[in-house]
Order: C-alpha cells, then sequence, then structure tokens
C-alpha cells in the first residue's frame, strides 16, 4: 500500500506512545489509510465521519503542541511533512 509519501517508520522515530508526537504519528498513519480507502469507496459516509474525526483530534494535538513547545512541534511537522510552511 504505498501512499507515494514518505512518512519515517515508528521504529526510527524516538517517541514514547503516549506522548504527543506519537499520538500525532499514529493519527496521520490513519489518516492516509483512510484517505487511500476513500478513494476506492468515495460514498462511504461512515468512513469520512472518521476521517473528519480523526483531522479534528490531530488537528487539536498540533495546536496543544505548538502553544507548549514550539521546537517539538516544527520538528514533529517536518518529519511527517503534514503542514505548509505558512500554517500554524
Amino acid at each position: 500500500m504505498s501512499t507515494g509519501r514518505n512518512i519515517p517508520s515508528h521504529s526510527s522515530l524516538i517517541y514514547e506512545k503516549g506522548s504527543i508526537e506519537f499520538q500525532i504519528y499514529h493519527l496521520t498513519n490513519r489518516v492516509l489509510r483512510l484517505t487511500l480507502h476513500l478513494k476506492q469507496h468515495s460514498k462511504d459516509y461512515s468512513s469520512q465521519r472518521g476521517l473528519r474525526k480523526i483531522l479534528g483530534k490531530r488537528k487539536r494535538l498540533l495546536t496543544h503542541l505548538a502553544k507548549k513547545d514550539t521546537i517539538r512541534y516544527e520538528n514533529s511537522i517536518s518529519r511527517l511533512g503534514i503542514r505548509g510552511s505558512g500554517t500554524c
């Protein structure tokens, strides 16, 4: 299942499972899997709702991390490649 995006595997990242960075990493992987699923099943409205919920949770975690520790936030978004340069 190739997504075309280069997200590092969990083994190359040194995160504890409860850390905000790991949660963002895990949610990003779920978003990518659901996006691939929705490309094939465009009328799967339950999955669309689930995707919106996951994106909202990831957005809240990223906002919290940006307010709490800017350096960790910037490292996370650069490793995962999930936000543009001007978006905060």
